[in-house]
């Protein structure tokens, strides 16, 4: 039974776009099963229309003011939620008569976000890695139950549900919802975040690897003059080891891997493109100086947030891992892909080097700085064998409204794996489109929700 969570704070502030903005501040237990373990402290923040009536005086009507909610799950894991009025999508559901919590999951943004420094006052790296068990999906999603009992307590029973919708990993969120606290949600909105329901990552990244070979192909075809461009860049990179760019911080290093990590653009709207303004930078530097310059070494950390999101890095395979350890499989599945082998493709030139995608290497752990002093942590997390994110029997036998949004060359989320989860839901009904990519909910925000909410509102032909 998960206990409301306790309200610290609360203040309005009003927004242009006549939005009020009220941020939140709560305390939940750091483990809801546990709660003598101590707590922590949440933040979200929330969104309404704005509403000012012809005569102040005019007493506002309870049922006007308890309006239905609809919380947001982000994508990471270990991203932070932008402000409700930054976010594209916000405005559409606004004036579909919702407020928006747009809630910070916990050890991100301003709910006890996890960092290296603040993993150190928990103590040993054994303490550190225990302490970071608490912070997937399912202790998510407890939160998110206390959160919604917290704001929702002088809410008339029939309208204490609140709707969710989750953007990627918080798709993920969403289906562990759905299979646990089925009775604390209304209806549910998921985009590009039908997880698959495997045991462990290794079946998602025989997958996903290919897909990213496939990203490769079309970027290069589209930029084919970065294929040397490229191969000359980690020639340079590879010059003295690893170590012949420092970055920020000063004990890391910009690997030869690590700048190939670039790839992970790949996958979203104007991704290509970003990719090559930081080849076609680095690359003039290299004519011009014969060095990288620190303003491009820093354009290139800046799009890479491993230091900044450490749970990212640390956790992100273990989104994949129920009930298994994930024991470092992108790296170990690396061995049968070859096109991927930047040390061998750089001395080959029939071959272009290619970036890799949305996958977590052991390297890392060498070469960004803050990751660096988290290894013991990363590498404890890695032979960790999770609990179930899912009950499969109860996603059978769901009665929730669920619309989801699957993209048919989703370089992340693979879409075969998210259309047998969608068979699996019962009642799920998918809006499916090649012409769409990971992130459309941010970078195509009404075509997409458009085509959801008519599924919502459609009647079955």
């Amino acid at each position: 039974m998960i206990q409301a969570a306790k309200i610290l704070e609360q203040r309005s502030h009003l927004v242009p776009g006549k939005l009020r903005i009220t941020e939140h501040f709560f305390q939940v237990p750091r483990d809801h099963s546990n709660p003598s373990l101590g707590t922590i402290q949440l933040f979200a923040r929330s969104a309404r229309k704005l509403s000012k009536p012809a005569d102040p005086s005019t007493p506002e009507d309870p049922a006007k003011s308890q309006l239905p909610w609809l919380l947001y799950l982000q994508g990471g894991p270990g991203c932070e939620c932008a402000p409700p009025q930054d976010s594209k999508w916000s405005s559409f559901l606004l004036d579909k008569g919702y407020q928006i919590l747009s809630m910070d999951q916990r050890g991100t943004g301003l709910s006890t976000a996890i960092s290296q420094s603040s993993l150190q006052l928990r103590g040993d790296e054994k303490v550190q890695a225990e302490y970071m068990k608490h912070f997937k999906a399912d202790s998510i999603v407890k939160d998110a139950e206390a959160i919604r009992k917290a704001l929702t307590a002088d809410y008339p029973e029939e309208k204490k549900k609140w709707s969710i919708m989750g953007q990627s990993f918080g798709g993920f969120c969403s289906v562990t919802y759905l299979s646990f606290y089925p009775e604390g949600v209304k209806e549910a909105f998921v985009f590009g975040g039908l997880p698959p329901l495997t045991s462990g990552p290794d079946q998602v990244y025989d997958r996903i690897y290919p897909r990213v070979e496939k990203r490769n192909e079309q970027y290069y075809a589209k930029y084919p003059e970065d294929v040397e461009r490229v191969r000359r860049i980690v020639k340079f990179l590879s010059r003295f080891g690893d170590e012949t760019v420092r970055v920020q911080g000063g004990e890391g290093h910009l690997s030869a891997a690590r700048f190939l990590q670039l790839g992970i653009n790949f996958g979203a709207h104007g991704g290509f493109d970003r990719v090559h303004e930081h080849v076609l930078r680095a690359d003039n530097d290299l004519t011009l100086f014969g060095h990288l310059t620190r303003p491009t070494v820093l354009h290139i950390e800046r799009t890479q947030p491993w230091d900044t999101n450490v749970i990212y890095a640390l956790l992100h395979e273990a989104c994949y891992s129920s009930g298994v350890a994930s024991n470092w499989s992108a790296q170990r599945l690396l061995s049968k892909y070859p096109a991927f082998h930047h040390t061998t493709t750089v001395n080959d030139p029939s071959k272009p080097i290619y970036f890799t995608g949305e996958m977590i290497y052991p390297f890392m752990f060498d070469t960004y700085p803050e990751l660096k002093k988290l290894k013991t942590v990363g590498e404890l997390l890695a032979r960790e064998e999770w609990p179930q994110l899912y009950d499969v029997e109860q996603l059978k036998k769901n009665e929730v409204p669920v619309y989801a949004a699957t993209y048919l060359d989703d370089m992340y989320v693979d879409f075969e794996l998210s259309t047998e989860t969608a068979r699996t839901i019962k009642g799920c009904k998918t809006y499916v489109t090649n012409a769409m990519y990971h992130n459309a909910v941010s970078a195509k925000s009404d075509d997409v929700l458009k085509a959801i909410f008519e599924l919502r509102d459609d009647v079955i032909d």
